[in-house]
């Protein structure tokens, strides 16, 4: 199944030959949601390509607040992993899977010969340190220039698109968490934007209208 996978989701992006490579080096794990993929301060051996479901990355502060940073989609890899792993450095994130998820790990060491002696290989990753780039710059805008109410609605819409339906299932102390702000105030802000015509909230789901 998770050979499958990674020839479905990585193909277009990766050739035959790294496809094969990673077959022969890759650890094929699956998670279910809300468990921990990556930690902080973890020391990291593998990068992971996610092969199904989705994972939000996080950082956190001194006090142990979490901010989400971005969401990755199955056909992805996190850059901020393999930016640790390229600097022989501690993780700086802290990847949650958001539903039931399968990776495949690939060594550290293979994937920086990769870096160099493939081209597909060298243009994904190339093109993944854009893509989240784009997204963190996102992330800064949106808390330097929006509101909570714009960043909260923000988000529903990034997490409709991610699960492919308008119906999301959260419970809004995990939306509080994620927006690095109080429960009460995304509760107020939920009502606020059902009061709009914007959102309609049922318990522990929210549907976007």
């Amino acid at each position: 199944m998770e050979k499958a996978l990674l020839k479905e989701k990585f193909s277009n992006a990766l050739d035959q030959d790294i496809i094969n490579e990673i077959l022969e080096v890759g650890s094929f794990k699956t998670f279910q949601k809300d468990d921990i993929i990556i930690d902080i301060n973890q020391n990291l051996e593998y990068i992971p390509l996610l092969l199904s479901g989705n994972i939000k990355i996080l950082r956190e502060d001194s006090d142990g607040n979490e901010l989400l940073i971005y969401f990755l989609e199955a056909g992805e890899t996190c850059t901020m992993s393999l930016t640790c792993c390229m600097g022989t450095s501690k993780s700086k994130i802290r990847a949650v899977a958001e539903s039931n998820s399968s990776i495949v790990l690939i060594p550290v060491a293979n994937m920086q010969i990769w870096f160099h002696s493939n081209h597909s290989w060298r243009n994904f990753i190339l093109e993944s340190y854009q893509s989240r780039f784009n997204e963190m710059l996102e992330t800064i805008d949106n808390l330097a220039f929006l509101k909570m109410d714009q960043r909260l609605y923000h988000y529903l819409l990034n997490k409709a698109e991610l699960n492919g339906s308008k119906t999301i299932i959260v419970k809004h102390l995990d939306i509080s968490e994620d927006l690095h702000t109080s429960r009460v105030v995304i509760s107020r802000l939920l009502k606020q934007l059902e009061n709009e015509n914007k959102i309609k909230l049922s318990r522990n789901k929210i549907e976007i209208l």
